[in-house]
């Protein structure tokens, strides 16, 4: 390893590549797995949790692990791929250590974790040897001065300590994409995820609740309090939304319906009158929706929202007003390939592709597959029997209903 740091902070490795010696990318490090040793010795450094594709998650022996440096690590690419279980000896650095409340004993100062030094001793072990912390904020300053200590010089990192937070651990999360993010919190122990679900904002949480196994869903919402856990529905997306309410005891749903903004909750009830497994159970209600006079510039304007998935951003629908669904009669769509092509003052419904049958809200999941594939299309307009917009299904809807139940939580690591 002569080209790696001789000291590596482990939080600056999460999201990290790994590659193989021939430089193809097996995965992202998502952890950093150490044991601790009964006396105050450095704690060795055993592995690596990688996350390998498909949200699989595996254990990398540091013995595999060849270079680390500020943008990569490199393994000798012979990686165990049976299923990953922490052991009891084992912690987490990441996961577990970040945000724990410690005291310096040469000064008494005190603070919380916010990162963690790692550097190979001369035998060759990489060793947890330093500690980066943070003092709470004193007055009018916004934060507290920080420190990096010697790990002998720190107290409380050896026991569970009570209500550790989650400031750390959601920065070292912030550029994780939700599903990647829900990956972490699905790992974690129930205590330490209710603090990091106390400690997100909304709008993220929201986002990574849509990426969660059912259970681990029904179990974060109904810890929350009532009026943030409709706060939280309402920022999730009208199917997901519906489909979580669905699989609540029926008075808690019942409650959250009714604390929900009124639009919100007639969006959720509208989608729970559908079976699960139907186009009108997956549909969006909230698609890309332009009047006839719309130009190819407006259209344009409105796929460029942020907000919206690749997927929904793909079709624009020309609808009579009502623009909200269930919208006026649908006139056709307009794919944003064919919008790409033409001039930005050109109209939208000069454009329309109107030869297809469009979706019925009763349709079946093979009948939506079917629809899909037969088009080529990522989405898919549902009308009803009067041809009004009821909403869109995307193939990750419909992939989210095809796939094995438990699909979001099959992974494959250490055994």
């Amino acid at each position: 390893m002569s080209t790696t740091p001789t000291r590596v902070f482990a939080a600056r490795l999460a999201g990290l590549p790994v590659f193989d010696p021939q430089g193809d990318q097996v995965g992202k490090v998502r952890d950093v797995v150490v044991v601790l040793r009964s006396d105050e010795r450095q704690p060795r450094v055993v592995g690596l949790v990688v996350e390998v594709f498909g949200r699989r998650q595996v254990f990398a022996p540091m013995t595999r692990v060849t270079n680390i440096d500020a943008g990569q690590v490199i393994t000798t690419g012979l990686l165990n791929m049976r299923r990953f279980e922490q052991r009891s000896t084992e912690t987490l650095v990441i996961g577990q250590m970040l945000d724990r409340k410690v005291r310096v004993r040469s000064s008494g100062v005190e603070g919380t974790v916010y990162d963690v030094a790692m550097e190979q001793a001369r035998t060759r072990d990489w060793v947890l040897s330093r500690v980066a912390l943070q003092e709470g904020s004193k007055g009018f300053r916004r934060r507290g001065q920080t420190h990096v200590v010697e790990w002998d010089d720190v107290e409380g990192l050896h026991k569970t300590e009570p209500n550790q937070g989650a400031t750390h651990l959601i920065a070292s999360l912030a550029d994780l994409r939700a599903a990647d993010a829900a990956n972490v919190i699905h790992d974690l122990s129930p205590e330490r995820r209710k603090e990091v679900v106390a400690a997100m904002d909304d709008e993220r949480l929201a986002d990574v609740l849509e990426e969660l196994p059912e259970e681990d869903q029904v179990e974060i919402l109904e810890h929350l309090d009532r009026e943030r856990a409709a706060d939280i529905l309402e920022e999730m997306s009208a199917d997901d939304a519906a489909d979580l309410i669905a699989d609540l005891p029926p008075q808690t749903a019942k409650d959250l319906l009714a604390l929900m903004e009124p639009d919100e909750a007639e969006d959720v009830r509208r989608l729970m009158v559908y079976g699960e497994e139907t186009a009108g159970g997956m549909m969006t209600p909230e698609p890309v929706i332009l009047p006839p006079d719309a130009t190819v510039a407006e259209a344009l304007a409105h796929v460029r929202n942020e907000d919206l998935t690749p997927s929904l951003a793909a079709l624009v629908h020309v609808c009579r007003p009502p623009m909200e669904t269930p919208t006026g009669r649908l006139l056709g769509i307009a794919h944003i390939q064919r919008l790409l092509r033409e001039p930005p003052s050109t109209l939208v419904a000069g454009l329309l592709d109107t030869s297809i049958t469009f979706l019925r809200p009763e349709a079946t999941l093979e009948d939506v597959a079917m629809f899909l594939a037969t088009y080529n299309l990522v989405a898919a307009p549902v009308v009803d029997d009067e041809g009004r917009l009821l909403g869109t299904v995307t193939v990750d809807d419909l992939l989210d209903h095809l796939l094995p139940v438990g699909w979001r939580d099959r992974k494959i690591g250490r055994g």
